[in-house]
């Protein structure tokens, strides 16, 4: 399961920190205008409200931001119910304000609130203000000043707080998806051109739950919200714990992407499987700005004796950099190179010169996506060593390959 999947439901709403800005300016202008002590907006989270951004006249230090305090022990949720006014000129008059706590040990002797109410009718949490002093000039024209800034700070937030509920949301499907059995793992053989004998397999992952995506879909909403790296890693887990059936010295080729390399513990996810047999493939989709990370991060895999493969070759971006940069053990013709080779002059020109700079560099090609025995015969003749596709074998369980 997620790492932090008991905390992300709780937690509080991401703020970009350009928001952050325009909000600490608010507070600021807020608080000097109506000549208060402290200016803050909080945010309710269950039965408490956490402050995300406070200002203060230096003086204050009772509240800072991030501080978590119950909801049950301030005025915000008394001003959202309506039990107290949006404005307490003087609180020693009111004795519900006189029964809170916080009047006393911060304390608070004029007070003005006014809740964030977002477009969808939520409200977001407070926008308040208060002087450790009583306040008898305040008035109605110094509230509509703050519900006008409210209503402007509510504006503000109303993306963060979309992109925040999108996550979550996304967060949610993902979780919900490890926890009905996904992703699932399938094998695709990986055989000899020469003789079609199987050399090892691809693992794949694959998944069931709802909305029904490709793989790619699911990979890619995981690294958007931040848990890419703990589900590649589950899959690559998945993945060799059902390769224990594989005999030596066939190889498990497991994909993972850069990011998940440089950011994840992946020795960890892959110890207790042959690391010799072990074939990292490094996918060619995402452009890399430096590899030096990416190096760092395979150099101790590649001396257990891990191997590394470029993924999809040809496919878009830096085939060629990637393939210089990483020196991989395995270069992987894409399956859009593959399609058709056998009467494509072009494709069947770059095939062969990828096919010759691997003998020189003393590096295996493997060509996916192959269907026919055209394609098949010609990938064979440009001296591919090896091959995946239908027409050597579909994605399925293992037991079935190894049968």
């Amino acid at each position: 399961m997620l790492a932090h999947a008991s905390h992300w439901s709780q937690a509080p709403t991401a703020i970009s920190p350009h928001v952050a800005e325009n909000i600490d300016r608010v507070l600021r202008a807020v608080r000097t205008l109506l000549h208060m002590d402290v200016a803050f907006i909080s945010e309710f989270l269950g039965q408490n409200r956490i402050f995300h951004s406070v200002d203060s006249d230096g003086s204050d230090e009772a509240l800072k931001a991030h501080d978590v305090i119950p909801l049950a022990s301030g005025y915000c949720r008394h001003v959202v119910n309506g039990d107290l006014p949006q404005l307490i000129p003087d609180t020693s008059k009111l004795p519900l304000a006189r029964s809170i706590p916080e009047t006393y040990s911060i304390p608070i002797g004029a007070h003005s609130s006014v809740p964030i109410n977002l477009e969808d009718g939520r409200v977001f949490g407070t926008f308040c203000c208060f002087s450790h002093r009583p306040q008898p000039g305040l008035g109605e024209r110094d509230l509509a000043l703050l519900r006008t800034f409210g209503s402007v700070l509510a504006t503000a937030i109303a993306a963060d707080v979309r992109h925040d509920t999108e996550r979550r949301a996304s967060l949610g499907a993902i979780q919900s998806a490890m926890e009905s059995g996904d992703p699932q793992i399938v094998f695709q053989p990986i055989r000899n051109l020469a003789d079609r004998a199987l050399v090892g397999v691809e693992c794949l992952a694959r998944f069931s739950a709802l909305p029904h995506r490709s793989p790619d879909h699911w990979f890619a909403e995981a690294h958007a919200v931040g848990v890419g790296g703990e589900l590649e890693l589950l899959a690559a887990r998945k993945a060799l714990l059902a390769c224990a059936l594989l005999p030596d010295p066939l190889t498990a080729s497991i994909n993972i992407s850069p990011d998940t390399l440089i950011t994840a513990p992946v020795a960890e996810a892959l110890a207790g499987f042959d690391p010799a047999r072990i074939v990292i493939e490094v996918t060619e989709h995402v452009p890399i700005a430096d590899y030096e990370p990416i190096l760092t991060a395979l150099a101790p895999l590649r001396a257990q004796g891990m191997r590394v493969a470029i993924d999809d070759a040809g496919a878009g971006y830096s085939s060629m950099r990637h393939i210089l940069s990483m020196r991989p053990d395995v270069i992987k013709l894409d399956l859009s190179l593959t399609r058709d080779i056998d009467h494509d002059p072009v494709r069947k020109a770059l095939a062969a010169a990828l096919a010759e700079f691997a003998r020189r560099a003393e590096t295996i090609v493997v060509a996916e996506g192959i269907e026919t025995e055209a394609e098949f015969e010609t990938l064979r003749q440009l001296g591919f060593h090896r091959g995946q596709g239908y027409l050597l074998g579909r994605p399925q369980a293992l037991a079935e390959i190894l049968a």
